[in-house]
């Protein structure tokens, strides 16, 4: 099967699968309310049904949720990897004068901000490969 025709297949069946579910739920309806005093009924049998359709619509998004915040996480940890990039070079630049020099505070500045940044990419990319 090729990729672009799973996501069309998967969108096909989610259309015929609320198209039958609203036929059911309208059928439902219908039958409950044919006699007068059956409104409480229908009622129940409608939220019946869009119960179980938002439980199975659940269910079948769960594994993507999961997928999608691994995926988020080292999204964001790319992001958080893009500073230290920045910064290294700043650093690197100034070793010579970390205790005292001219760029005294450009080194701390860049020590801070790269240790910081680098920290927080790789807490993202570990949580994102223990999930």
């Amino acid at each position: 099967m090729k990729p672009h025709s799973v996501g069309r297949t998967l969108g096909i069946g989610l259309r015929i699968a609320g198209r039958i579910a609203g036929q059911r739920a309208a059928a439902a309806a219908q039958n409950a309310s044919s006699s007068p005093g059956d409104r409480q009924a229908a009622g129940q049998v409608v939220g019946q049904v869009s119960g179980g359709v938002v439980r199975g619509i659940g269910g079948f998004l769960r594994p993507f949720r999961r997928v999608g915040g691994k995926l988020m996480l080292e999204v964001t940890g790319v992001f958080f990897l893009l500073p230290v990039v920045v910064f290294a070079p700043a650093l690197w630049r100034a070793r010579a004068s970390y205790i005292q020099g001219p760029d005294h505070w450009t080194f701390l500045l860049s020590a801070a901000v790269t240790a910081l940044f680098l920290y927080l990419s790789a807490s993202s990319f570990w949580r994102a490969w223990r999930k």
